[in-house]
């Protein structure tokens, strides 16, 4: 069986990176890469590398969302220079993959169909810490603040979490609800949040 790689999982993007390039892993040039091996812990790896690449392009890139019908087409998917891409079957299994205890949770699933997935570049307990830390830093402990301007407004145009889909949005905040540390009030966007 051919080795996917020797080296470490690539770490996610530090300060350096910028918005406009995204720098691929050595093994983001390795044929092999592109065909999900048959050996099982081979192919584990290979997994949890793709996971490792897909959490990093998503930060980097700031999306939070995958859709399986343009995947394949993604640059993150395809590397022209070896004539090599990925194919919808073998990103829905990794997506599979992310989405189970063994790839940490990393990716779920919008909807049965499966045609959607999420990427936790970071967990929904690590964005809800990000968003508690910022209510405190901004004074607005015991503030409402509507699900619109907690993802869109210009008060978080500098945080990581805007422009987060209200659905995911909501799972990090059902963690502060189960804390202690938020309640959330209404369904529809203009919904409010009381944090504590």
């Amino acid at each position: 069986m051919t080795s996917i790689s020797p080296q470490p999982s690539p770490p996610l993007p530090g300060p350096s990176s910028t918005k406009d390039t995204f720098t691929y892993p050595p093994h983001h040039s390795f044929p092999p890469f592109y065909t999900l091996q048959p050996n099982q812990s081979t192919l584990t790896r290979q997994l949890s590398l793709w996971s490792t690449l897909i959490q990093s392009h998503h930060s980097h890139s700031h999306l939070f969302k995958l859709h399986l019908s343009t995947a394949p087409s993604l640059p993150l998917f395809t590397n022209p220079r070896i004539h090599r891409s990925l194919d919808p079957l073998s990103i829905r299994k990794i997506l599979d993959y992310m989405s189970t205890a063994d790839g940490d949770f990393r990716a779920e699933w919008t909807n049965k169909e499966k045609s959607a997935a999420w990427i936790w570049w970071r967990t929904a307990a690590e964005w809800a810490d990000a968003i508690h830390h910022w209510v405190e830093e901004t004074g607005q402990k015991g503030a409402v603040l509507t699900i619109y301007e907690l993802r869109e407004s210009e008060a978080v145009e500098r945080q990581e979490w805007v422009g987060m889909d209200e659905d995911m949005l909501r799972k990090c905040l059902d963690v502060l609800v189960k804390k202690g540390r938020a309640q959330v009030f209404g369904q529809a966007d203009g919904a409010g949040v009381k944090f504590f």
